[in-house]
């Protein structure tokens, strides 16, 4: 009988001694490992067991696919090919090593927690869990993967492939968003780890989630636990893992502004916190929910633009009409997790009474040619290339 979403956060019944039991659980492990052997794909990061370079490898592939963190790992492990030198560089450059990759809260953490590396521990990565999890941006997922497999230790690395992996196999219907849920894969992850080599065993999971129990059309025939996995014998596959339902993508119109000249770009730099952190872009306003049209967008930059050119000149401020207009050269959209932005980029048309210049604050003119080495969000970067190619 198929369980429902109530159902307890444990192994299905009719499933437990088949799977449970420690002759099972044994068996299981070395079937996963005998799999991974000759099934995984060759990757820089198996390549070596240290645990800086495993470390900066488990970070980038967090929600991010291996095709894409392949060039970069390259890239990044040759400019810091130790953590003394990534501890070393500096923030912007680091950043800019990451340019593309996305969730850049991710570099921020790992080079500070290498400066925290060089100046606690001596330049070494720790060996102790704990000290390792004391770490800036170190989650119970990161500590797992570098210590099961630079460490060999039986410490679980549990991440949405494994979550798949484990709910299918054993039947837990419960949301993976829950803690009783990913403590129940924990659990049993913890219970497989005893009995093979961790470093073999948590790669193996993460290698079946991510090329055999995929979250759309499994390729259950080719799956060493077939035989035993819950959500094959009773045919649904498809309905696991269990998500909470997902709030709204909120849908943001920006209005941003091409300032260019005497052959520099006026440009800003996020604050230190919060959504793409310390990074540049074209200086830039939010106003509000998606689907202004140019008149409203154009209205809304003059509103900020004088507010910013201005406010240092109020006797030279103009008012109403007399404002600069403003023409769209450039749309692109980008989608966050949970947020969208619809950025619409102007560039001022200029008058014979022209426009004083502002002091710099978090903004400054930048020489073009020198745009391109500022760490850029991806749809700057993207909007940068449509106008200034």
């Amino acid at each position: 009988m198929r369980p429902t979403e109530m159902s307890m956060v444990q192994v299905n019944p009719m499933y437990q001694t088949n799977t449970t039991e420690p002759v099972k659980i044994r068996e299981q492990a070395h079937t996963l490992v005998l799999w991974y052997q000759h099934h995984h794909r060759n990757m820089p990061w198996r390549e070596t067991l240290d645990p800086y370079s495993i470390w900066v490898s488990e970070t980038m592939l967090q929600q991010t696919r291996v095709e894409t963190v392949i060039p970069y790992y390259h890239q990044f492990m040759e400019s810091f090919p130790t953590v003394r030198e990534l501890a070393a560089a500096d923030e912007q450059t680091v950043l800019k090593h990451w340019q593309g990759l996305g969730y850049y809260s991710r570099a921020r953490n790992l080079h500070r927690a290498a400066q925290q590396v060089v100046s606690l521990h001596g330049g070494r990565i720790p060996e102790k869990l704990e000290d390792f999890r004391a770490l800036p941006g170190v989650g119970p997922y990161t500590a797992g993967a570098v210590f099961s497999i630079a460490y060999n230790q039986p410490v679980p690395a549990v991440d949405g492939n494994v979550l798949r992996v484990v709910t299918r196999f054993l039947g837990i219907f419960h949301p993976i968003e829950t803690a009783a849920a990913r403590q129940a894969v924990t659990a049993h992850v913890a219970k497989w780890l005893r009995e093979e080599q961790p470093r073999y065993l948590t790669q193996a999971l993460m290698e079946l989630g991510a090329t055999v129990c995929v979250p759309k059309s499994a390729k259950c025939s080719e799956c060493p636990l077939a035989d035993t996995c819950f959500a094959r014998a009773e045919n649904v596959v498809e309905q696991l893992p269990v998500r909470k339902q997902k709030a709204d993508r909120k849908c943001i119109d920006v209005v941003a502004l091409w300032w260019e000249a005497d052959g520099k770009l006026w440009m800003e730099q996020r604050p230190d916190s919060g959504l793409l952190a310390g990074m540049w872009q074209l200086p830039a306003w939010e106003v509000g929910a998606a689907g202004h049209d140019d008149l409203a967008l154009e209205r809304a930059l003059k509103e900020r633009f004088a507010e910013w050119v201005y406010r240092l000149h109020a006797e030279r401020a103009p008012a109403g009409d007399d404002l600069p207009s403003f023409a769209k050269i450039a749309h692109e959209k980008h989608v966050f997790t949970h947020l969208e932005w619809d950025v619409h980029v102007f560039r001022p048309i200029f008058t014979e009474r022209g426009l004083p210049v502002p002091e710099p604050d978090h903004r400054r003119p930048v020489p073009l040619n020198e745009v391109h080495t500022l760490p850029l969000p991806r749809v700057y970067e993207k909007l940068l290339q449509q106008i200034y190619g």
